[in-house]
């Protein structure tokens, strides 16, 4: 009971997660006046005292003096800060100049851009049906650059940002909490500087623009944090491939937020495109739950282990009928 208790909580946690990702690009438009880089850099300050705070109240600190003494893990959290405020900083951009469409098709090729760079990177060797996902998504993106007349910049960028941060966050291999306060800490210290720079030029926006306004740039920290709680808690409770149909909710989301809710126009090589890269997801898809039930099936079939026999002369020897 406990197991399906857990699982249901990891379920809701993960929902939770996915669902605020995917619902976030009605908060960017509520920030303006502010520009892209002014809510970029008040989402970092931001986000560094909420996790501050967390860390603070969790009694969370151990950590730090063991990062501090490991120059290598310190090196690729900067790449990490950088690559993350890279996505950050066109997410916001795309959100409020009416691509939220574009940004998400960013997420939904991710995790084609993702296996693409194990493969170069990494040397893995795909199975047949990756190989055809991952074709698929190529062809995709060329169709939607014929489309457009230009490639899908936003798209890219924001795919291949957050998959070189996976990639960089993976050898870290730092909670996601303490990750995020390290990456933070890291941006922490440019972003007030810029906004201390706004304030002497009187081009900031906070303060300026009421109460409302200012509380509503505060709340970025907490709009960034509360998602990547909720995921490292649906992390621990369901399986590796459930996690991985539950992405699909944010960029879903995105889309359907981005017809419906933004008005923004879909013409036909749009579609082509976009249908492009669901059928290679839903390849993508169904190798890896083939593959996991594979997995689950070949364990079961292993022979469970004997126990050994006990030696010669101890009771349990002695209870055991000669051959």
């Amino acid at each position: 009971m406990k197991g399906i208790s857990e699982q249901r909580a990891g379920l809701l946690y993960g929902f939770g997660a996915y669902g605020m990702w995917g619902l976030v690009p009605l908060f960017w438009p509520l920030l303006k006046p502010s520009g892209a880089i002014e809510i970029l850099a008040h989402r970092m300050v931001w986000s560094f005292a909420v996790v501050g705070i967390a860390l603070l109240v969790l009694r969370r600190w151990s950590w730090v003096a063991e990062l501090v003494r490991q120059p290598r893990k310190l090196g690729l959290i900067t790449i990490a800060a950088a690559v993350i405020t890279v996505n950050w900083g066109v997410y916001i951009w795309a959100v409020n100049n009416g691509q939220v469409v574009e940004a998400s098709l960013g997420y939904f090729i991710n995790p084609l851009v993702t296996i693409a760079m194990g493969v170069l990177f990494l040397k893995e060797r795909l199975r047949p049906a990756q190989w055809a996902a991952v074709s698929i998504g190529f062809v995709a993106v060329l169709a939607l650059a014929i489309g457009y007349g230009r490639p899908p910049w936003v798209s890219l960028i924001l795919a291949f940002s957050f998959a070189t941060y996976g990639f960089v966050k993976k050898k870290t291999n730092i909670g996601g909490l303490e990750s995020l306060a390290a990456e933070t800490a890291v941006q922490f210290l440019p972003a007030l500087g810029y906004l201390l720079w706004l304030g002497s030029t009187g081009s900031a926006t906070f303060g300026t623009s009421g109460p409302g306004h200012a509380a509503l740039l505060a709340a970025t920290g907490v709009v960034t944090a509360a998602p990547l709680v909720c995921f490292g808690a649906a992390a621990i409770r369901v399986p590796l491939s459930t996690l991985g149909l539950l992405q699909y909710l944010a960029p879903v989301f995105q889309f359907l937020l981005g017809i419906v809710y933004f008005h923004e126009a879909m013409p036909p090589e749009k579609w082509a495109g976009f249908s492009l890269v669901w059928a290679a997801l839903a390849i993508l898809t169904w190798d890896a739950l083939r593959t996991a039930r594979r997995t689950r099936a070949d364990a079961l079939r292993l022979p469970a282990p004997q126990a050994p026999l006990p030696l010669v002369g101890t009771p349990q020897a002695e209870r055991i009928p000669a051959s």
